[in-house]
């Protein structure tokens, strides 16, 4: 299983996303989540907008509870710093959003959060924010609410390796040095998850997960069985595509070894060696 998703730069961004969909699954119908919103004609995008449908409801996850109609959500994966620029930055996303609206006022500042999340604790970016004479309070474990004058918008910054154990292991395992309750806590829970977009999105936060801990992933994969059927059921399609390929592979070799030592054509080798008509183009293409 180690080298089925193995790469060279993690994309971290996608498994964010279907991290922050399963972390609100308690109120799937009531939010909209858009990713990379576009603000405006050039490249300039938030990493994600989430839409509170109905105002009178109530967001279960702590994480959702400082949200209003309009949701600026910011990521900074585990290999990104986090200044008190790029705090501004989602300050100007979430102002260059308000400024979309159709007629005027449309979308009200009143009705703007932002939220940062991070793995780990952004010691800089809160004395920078102190001196600003911002407030800073940990209102839930992890999660950490910005007040005071110079505050536009509601904005909390979530530290994700400091929430609650229990409850938010879909974003405690996008990390580098996950820890190996976390990684079975979502796998337990993951399983359970039926739908085909809840289980995309697992396998989205999973995909991230194992290129960054391959190590921790395959030792639980070899002691444990139940883990080991857990991770295979999950990620059956990746299992299935590298099957797949390593069969292509294997008979890519065994023809180029054909053609070689018994100096016959590709054509002549794909015969011997019993290859469908239907498949000979595509390892005609690869020798």
């Amino acid at each position: 299983m180690a080298d089925i998703l193995e790469a060279v730069n993690i994309r971290w961004h996608p498994g964010f996303y279907g991290a922050a969909e399963l972390e609100f699954l308690s109120n799937k119908g009531d939010l909209e989540f858009q990713r990379e919103f576009n603000l405006s004609k050039e490249p300039i995008r938030m990493d994600l907008l989430i839409i509170k449908k109905l105002a009178d409801v109530t967001i279960q996850n702590e994480l959702g509870h400082i949200f209003k109609k309009f949701n600026v959500v910011e990521y900074k994966n585990p290999d990104d710093a986090l200044s008190i620029d790029d705090y501004y930055k989602t300050v100007g996303y979430a102002c260059i959003y308000k400024g979309l609206g159709e007629t005027v006022d449309q979308i009200p500042a009143g009705e703007l959060t932002i939220s940062i999340f991070r793995e780990s604790y952004p010691r800089e970016l809160f004395e920078a924010m102190k001196n600003l004479g911002l407030k800073i309070k940990e209102r839930y474990p992890g999660i950490y609410y910005i007040s005071g004058k110079q505050a536009m918008f509601d904005t909390q910054v979530v530290v994700t390796k400091q929430l609650d154990k229990k409850t938010h292991s879909t974003l405690r395992v996008l990390s580098k040095h996950v820890k190996e309750e976390d990684v079975r806590a979502f796998i337990e829970k993951a399983v359970q998850m039926s739908e085909p977009g809840d289980r995309n999105n697992a396998d989205a936060v999973l995909q991230v997960s194992v290129s960054a801990n391959r190590e921790i992933y395959e030792a639980i994969r070899r002691c444990d069985k139940a883990m080991c059927d857990a991770l295979k059921e999950l990620m059956k399609e990746d299992f299935e595509k590298q099957e797949r390929e390593t069969k292509q592979e294997t008979l890519l070799e065994a023809i180029r070894n054909l053609m070689d030592t018994m100096k016959c054509s590709a054509e002549q080798a794909m015969a011997a060696l019993k290859i469908p008509d239907a498949d000979r183009g595509k390892y005609i293409a690869k020798l």
